[in-house]
């Protein structure tokens, strides 16, 4: 059997294979609440085969979303719809995962396919972004304002809040967001925190926040199910996040009740220079699980089944994390086990398709 379709076992869940569906925003709710396009999207990628179908960022809060039109988990009546989908996916023999995030200063955009612009607090759909400092993330953007105590108790309360919905849902395992320059990894870096508090300035204060977020998630997570958290492993940017500072982040989060670290990078700075080419972030992967002993998980620009068995099979990760690939092929999970002569189970509906 390759690697790629090894089992993993984290913590008492055990994935059938190292593929994991990344998060990636469909952009596609109203007042947060998932519909039958994403049913289909993430109900096609687990027939299609992946161990671990994680959704797009959900929003903890209103005003945690990037636009208007995010998914979201900040009430109760969202559990429903998101059950509906990870019953069915379930049923498919794919695991349920959920990312939560809050967008701090990247909030209230516009859609991608509608120029990714930022909606000022007085225009129609827009509102208050905050985050740790009152810096725009682009200078002719909205200004957001700087969080104190009772907003960070607040962010706090509302990502155990969306975890605790997660667990109603019946996810199975959760991801605390991070990465790509929104609100936690607004916090880690230099270049977007300016604070000169106790989440400010050295990188135990700027840590702080994430460290609080895992521990208050793992609080009520269950012990025999895994917590993932997402970082940006570099800020591709003079004076900004790095990874060694990422190194020490993981150990930190190791502590705090971590068990694997997904290594994505960038988005904290909106012209950074990124060498983009395949595998570019798997290096990230590879040495934060060297130096920690954590999981990770390893994404970017990976696309075909002998790359991601490369990065397995020189134990540079312990998953594939694949997102524009997913889009291509809902069924790369299939069509990768026929290239890598591994026998997998196909839906039994599509048994005819499969000589």
């Amino acid at each position: 059997m390759s690697f790629l379709f090894s089992p993993l076992t984290l913590r008492g869940l055990t994935l059938k294979n190292r593929i994991v569906v990344s998060p990636m925003c469909q952009y596609s709710s109203l007042d947060g609440f998932v519909n039958d396009w994403h049913l289909v999207h993430l109900g096609s990628r687990a027939v299609g085969g992946a161990g671990l179908v994680i959704t797009e960022a959900a929003a903890i809060s209103p005003e945690g979303r990037i636009t208007p039109h995010d998914m979201g988990l900040w009430t109760d009546d969202h559990i429903a719809g998101l059950k509906r989908i990870v019953d069915f996916m379930a049923g498919q023999g794919s695991v349920a995962g959920i990312q939560l995030a809050h967008a701090g200063r990247k909030a209230s955009h516009t859609r991608p396919w509608e120029g990714s612009k930022g909606i000022f607090p007085d225009e129609p759909e827009g509102w208050q972004t905050v985050a740790p400092s009152p810096t725009p993330f682009v200078d002719e953007g909205p200004v957001p304002t700087a969080l104190d105590a009772a907003g960070i108790a607040k962010i706090r309360a509302d990502f155990k809040a969306a975890a605790d919905r997660a667990l109603q849902a019946g996810f199975k395992v959760v991801e605390v967001h991070a990465a790509h320059g929104y609100l936690l990894h607004e916090f880690l870096s230099p270049l977007s925190n300016q604070r000169t508090d106790a989440y400010g300035g050295s990188l135990e204060n700027r840590a702080r926040l994430v460290r609080e977020i895992v521990q208050d998630v793992r609080a009520i997570w269950p012990d025999d199910l895994p917590l993932f958290v997402r970082i940006s492993a570099t800020d591709w940017t003079e004076g900004g996040w790095t990874p060694d500072d990422s190194v020490q982040l993981a150990n930190w989060l190791k502590e705090d009740g971590a068990d694997l670290i997904d290594c994505s990078s960038g988005g904290n700075v909106p012209r950074a220079t990124i060498p983009l080419h395949p595998g570019y972030q798997v290096p990230f992967a590879a040495r934060i699980k060297a130096e920690t002993g954590l999981a990770t998980g390893a994404v970017g620009l990976i696309t075909s089944p002998e790359q991601a068995e490369a990065v397995l099979a020189d134990g540079q990760a312990d998953l594939i994390l694949l997102a524009r690939e997913f889009l291509r092929d809902p069924y790369f999970p299939l069509h990768a086990a026929r290239q890598l002569g591994d026998e997998v189970t196909w839906p039994v509906q599509y048994e005819r398709a499969r000589r």
